[in-house]
């Protein structure tokens, strides 16, 4: 039972835990088919938080990928900007470029666009410095307005005012470089391997002769454009009514292509929405919180770098920065933000302008070194004359304009024109003096005829020259503004800036010049200039007298031929050009037709060469001292030549002792010819060179070596007296010009003109009167009578009635003297003087005769009163004049045989017209026959040799 009962309870617990069994089975499927759902479940749940997590992360790169594409677009927009040439909104561009750039260092993608910013800004720099070098060659305001707000935006208006003085110094040496290798490339002299290795002094010196003016007044023309572009920019002014009206049109661009205010507005919207979902994210992981942070600094760095914040203007002119412009676009911000940008403008204009005032002197001390080296070629010196002057005149009108330009007097450059000039003058004068020296040589002394010359006219030397400029136009004030010499005052910049504008306005005076080719008319470019007031009072008074002296505006070009011609007929030694009759001129520069009778040949070549000399001095105003020296010297050369021609050197009638010495102020006068003219009259042995800088003559055969010849016996009666006539009237016009060179001298040099004519041309009648007496002693032969009469029997005892021989062989002499100069075709007035002088001859050969005396009685010195009386007698026969005046002397001589011995120191004291040797011969005499001790004599021969 109880096994049964137990198996019975076995059974019902074996029963009982299958029924569990089951029950857990069912509870494990139930719990396994749970986990499988909440498994699936839980699956789902994840994939779709994974999901979240992408979107969320694709999310918060959206703004990043929108600033890259904005980086993107913007670098684009950079680009096209600059292809534009609209550098300003280039850089505006580029100020939040860089701000994204700089946002999002980290990435590799921005780190290369941060490389190709350095390769834009490179490029982009160099196309404004392209822009700003077309400016410095030629001003234009849009252009330069341009490049002012680039550098102003940038913040470099040092770096842009240092860069424009740098482009002036380069395109002065570019464009003067270029200037003499293409004038040095048409002569193709050297191989274009040398060519590209010369510097610009070795190519100055390779300029040809034909083209220097050509190369010259390029070089000016290039210089004086960029001066004028200099200036444009220095003097240029911002006008803020342009300024406000180009801003109002940049306002209304930006507003027509950023939108409507509304499209504005709802774009900002859309912007704050997603800036208010990003910001509830809270789950999002740690690298999502820092692309948020860069997000939000992003958007602060933007709405810093707004467009108002750039001066000049109220509105971004790129349409990727609408978003933040919305948010700061309101009409004060606007209007503060044009006048900002607009004062900066005028500030960086302003601040450019004092920069280049400042430098300005240092262009311009460029400036003149490259023409000072363009002056140090050879072809300055070796063109004509006619071509010196005009580049002179060109030189000097780039000068006035460069004082103008800097404010400041060009003293050292003007001291190197003043260089050239004197270099130029002493080829030309050499030039001249051989030509001189060529036609003294081959002179014959013979009187031009009245018809040879209709009208000779030295009117630049007697004071009624031509102009000192003669314009095609006839106005005098633009020949006082071309040659004014009052300097800029330093202290009147001001002035001195707004002086240029004249010249700006006008046309380039160079350029214009080669355009026109040899004609070179200048009406249109001093019109302006001569109607301002402010150049008419820079006018120098003295410039203005001596134009208004010196010839009336309407004066043709003829009148200024006088300067060209130079050469001259190898047949009549005349200049082959003349004056035309036609011309009409004062009657005070004419010669009247006993002047012009008068004339030879080296005479009228002489005036003529000092006549030019004197419209040099005109011209050339800066070295007319020079010009009047070479005057001085070319009148030196003909007196010493005339005097070593026709005149007396002191020399005697035996060989011995002179009995006619030079006066102390004719042998002055000569002593210092010889010093100043050394190298003039001494024997040439260099020959004469035909590529002269124009000379006034041309010789045409060599020199003589003898320009020192002793006085000339074969020359006949006509040609001396001719000689002594022709320095005479070149004596008395030169007189006649002693006022005009006064005048056109500095009042420095006064002394110079007083030490010529006094010295020199005051000399002459010292010359002419040793000339006929020379010509008289050639003629009277009577050097052999000094023998004669010493050699005469005086030691007498008993006087009779006959006089000695010589008396009537001397009457005989002086008759055929006479005849000699009634046939001699001489005027009357010189056959009279030439009877006085040799009055005064025979007088002179008396004294020297009986001077030589070595004993005589008292009878003797009866006889010679005798013979003087009748000699007297004789000669007054054939003179027109009282000769015993003349023969006086002779008589004093003869009577101061009779004076006690303790006179005679006294007598030649008070007779200085006789030489020592002829007293001292009279004192011999006397105490050999009288019988003086021999210490007395020796005493009085001793005061006498103290005297």
């Amino acid at each position: 039972m109880l096994w049964s009962t137990m198996k019975r309870w076995g059974m019902h617990l074996v029963r009982e835990l299958e029924q569990d069994l089951k029950v857990a089975n069912v509870i494990c499927m139930n719990g396994r088919r749970h986990l499988t759902s909440s498994m699936h479940e839980v699956s789902r749940d994840l994939v779709v938080n994974t999901d979240s997590k992408k979107k969320q992360a694709l999310l918060d790169m959206l703004p990043i990928l929108t600033e890259l594409r904005h980086a993107v677009d913007m670098q684009v927009s950079l680009e096209t900007h600059v292809e534009e040439g609209n550098y300003f909104t280039a850089f505006q561009v580029l100020s939040e470029y860089l701000q994204v750039l700089e946002s999002f260092s980290e990435l590799s993608a921005i780190q290369e666009m941060g490389r190709g910013v350095e390769v834009w800004l490179a490029k982009t720099l160099q196309k404004l410095d392209s822009l700003l070098l077309g400016v410095c060659q030629e001003f234009q305001e849009e252009k330069y307005i341009t490049v002012v707000d680039a550098y102003a935006l940038i913040g470099d208006i040092t770096g842009l005012s240092e860069k424009i003085q740098s482009f002036f110094m380069q395109e002065v040496f570019s464009e003067t470089n270029s200037v003499l290798m293409n004038i040095v490339q048409e002569g193709e002299r050297i191989p274009n391997m040398q060519k590209s290795r010369l510097t610009y002094s070795d190519l100055c010196l390779q300029i040809p002769e034909a083209k220097y003016r050509q190369c010259l007044l390029r070089v000016l023309g290039v210089l004086f454009k960029l001066m004028c572009s200099y200036y444009a920019i220095m003097s240029f002014q911002h006008d803020r009514k342009n300024s406000e009206c180009q801003t109002s049109n940049l306002k209304q661009t930006i507003n027509d292509r950023d939108g409507s205010p509304e499209e504005v507005s709802r774009c900002n919207s859309k912007s704050k929405a997603l800036k208010s979902s990003q910001a509830d994210n809270s789950s999002t992981s740690e690298g999502m919180d820092r692309v948020r942070d860069s997000s939000a600094e992003s958007e602060s760095v933007a709405s810093i770098v707004s467009i108002n914040d750039i001066p000049g203007s109220s509105e971004s002119s790129s349409p990727y920065t609408h978003t933040t412009v919305s948010e700061v676009r309101e009409d004060s911000h606007a209007t503060s933000g044009s006048g900002s940008w607009d004062l900066l403008r005028t500030d960086a204009i302003a601040f450019v302008s004092q920069t280049l005032i400042r430098g300005r002197k240092n262009l311009w001390q460029l400036t003149t070194s490259r023409i000072s080296a363009l002056l140090s070629s050879s072809a300055v010196c070796s063109t004509s004359v006619h071509q010196f002057l005009k580049n002179y005149e060109d030189l000097n009108v780039f000068i006035l304009a460069g004082e103008t330009f800097c404010g400041v007097e060009a003293v050292d450059f003007r001291q190197t024109l003043k260089t050239v000039c004197e270099n130029y003058f002493a080829s030309f004068h050499r030039q001249n003096i051989y030509a001189l020296k060529m036609v003294l040589e081959r002179e014959t002394w013979v009187k031009m005829s009245s018809d040879t010359l209709q009208v000779v006219s030295f009117a630049g030397l007697v004071g009624d020259g031509a102009p000192l400029i003669v314009l095609t136009d006839g106005k005098s004030s633009k020949a006082r503004m071309l040659h004014s010499r009052k300097s800029p005052d330093p202290d009147q910049s001001g002035n001195q800036k707004n002086g240029f504008m004249q010249w700006v306005k006008m046309e380039n005076p160079f350029l214009i010049k080669l355009a026109y080719g040899s004609k070179e008319h200048l009406n249109s470019s001093y019109t302006v200039a001569t109607e301002d007031k402010t150049l008419d009072d820079k006018f120098s008074p003295r410039t203005s007298d001596a134009s208004h002296k010196n010839g009336n505006n309407s004066v043709s070009e003829d009148e200024n031929e006088d300067l060209l011609a130079d050469f001259i007929d190898e047949d009549s030694q005349l200049p082959s050009r003349i004056s035309r009759p036609n011309h009409s001129r004062s009657r005070s520069s004419h010669l009247n037709e006993e002047d012009i009778t008068a004339q030879t040949g080296s005479s009228l070549c002489l005036l003529r060469l000092m006549d030019k000399y004197a419209r040099l001095m005109q011209k050339l105003e800066i070295i007319n001292s020079e010009f009047f020296k070479g005057i001085c010297q070319l009148f030196e050369v003909f007196f010493h030549f005339v005097f070593e021609t026709f005149g007396q050197r002191e020399t005697n009638l035996t060989g011995k002792v002179s009995t006619d010495p030079l006066n102390y102020k004719l042998k002055a006068t000569l002593s210092r010819i010889t010093q100043d003219c050394d190298q003039w009259i001494k024997p040439q042995t260099v020959p004469f060179s035909p590529s002269s800088p124009a000379s006034d003559v041309t010789p045409t055969s060599p020199f003589s070596t003898n320009f020192g010849q002793a006085p000339s016996t074969s020359l006949g009666l006509k040609e001396r007296c001719s000689g002594a006539e022709t320095i005479q009237l070149v004596a008395q016009i030169l007189h006649r010009s002693k006022s005009h060179l006064h005048s056109m001298l500095l009042q420095n040099n006064a002394a110079m003109v007083e030490d010529f004519y006094t010295n020199l041309v005051d000399s002459v009648p010292d010359l002419t009167e040793n000339i006929h007496r020379t010509t008289a002693r050639l003629l009277l032969h009577i050097n052999g009578y000094v023998d004669r009469i010493a050699n005469a029997k005086w030691e007498l005892k008993d006087l009779g009635m006959e006089h000695n021989g010589y008396v009537d062989l001397l009457l005989g002499e002086f008759k055929h003297y006479k005849t000699r100069l009634a046939h001699g075709g001489i005027q009357k007035e010189v056959q009279d003087l030439l009877l006085e002088y040799g009055l005064e001859i025979v007088a002179e050969t008396l004294i020297e005769g009986l001077s030589r005396v070595k004993r005589c009685t008292d009878e003797g010195r009866a006889l010679m009163s005798l013979d003087l009386q009748v000699l007297i007698n004789g000669l007054q026969h054939f003179a027109s004049v009282n000769v015993k005046p003349k023969l006086q002397i002779v008589e004093t001589f003869i009577k101061a045989y009779y004076l006690p011995e303790t006179e005679y120191v006294h007598w030649a004291r008070a007779h200085s017209e006789y030489s020592k040797s002829q007293i001292m011969g009279l004192i011999n005499l006397v105490a050999t026959m009288k019988g003086w001790k021999r210490k007395t004599r020796l005493e009085v021969l001793e005061k006498i040799e103290a005297l």
